[in-house]
């Protein structure tokens, strides 16, 4: 695992589950929402994510996180791990709810600078619907591409906190 990519709803803790991957791989990390946002919310664009996203993918070893629908292929082509957070879709609406909270009117430690955090109700819909309009189309990606890439689907916190720790005594075992 040295280039990984890490997709899922928004709320299913990617960019913490990357943070922590980064920390035991001693990989970079870098968080597409970081990436492609200007201040005040204002997206690069479509061609600018290209141009970015094939900078990041050119490099030996890496992590990323973020979905990006558009440039999805682009990162899942260039990785030889990727980690779904399939995670349930209420706990991905209560962590979105949970963080517009805690940082409503400031920047998340993984967004760009100039994004302060607020409530969207068309982010809130997507999240919900993620399951029904996302998901399916994802799990197909992923089984094309299961006999060239490593795959790994952890479906719970509890499977991503364990997935991390194995990484400290042994190689994580992958969930198809």
């Amino acid at each position: 695992m040295k280039r990984i990519a890490i997709i899922g709803s928004g709320g299913s803790g990617k960019s913490t589950f990357a943070r922590h991957l980064g920390e035991k791989l001693q990989l970079n990390v870098y968080h597409l929402d970081a990436i492609l946002w200007k201040p005040d919310w204002t997206a690069v664009s479509r061609e600018q994510q290209e141009a970015i996203q094939l900078q990041m993918v050119s490099k030996e070893n890496w992590i990323i996180d973020g979905n990006y629908n558009g440039t999805l292929d682009l990162r899942l082509k260039a990785a030889d791990c990727i980690i779904f957070m399939d995670m349930p879709r209420k706990l991905c609406v209560y962590r979105i709810l949970k963080r517009n909270f805690l940082y409503r009117n400031k920047q998340r430690p993984d967004m760009a600078a100039g994004c302060k955090e607020r409530f969207d109700l068309n982010f809130l819909k997507w999240v919900w619907n993620y399951p029904r309009d996302k998901r399916p189309n994802v799990l197909l990606k992923l089984q094309k591409l299961s006999s060239e890439k490593e795959i790994v689907i952890l479906t719970s916190p509890k499977e991503a906190k364990d997935f991390i720790e194995q990484l400290k005594t042994e190689n994580p075992v992958t969930v198809k």
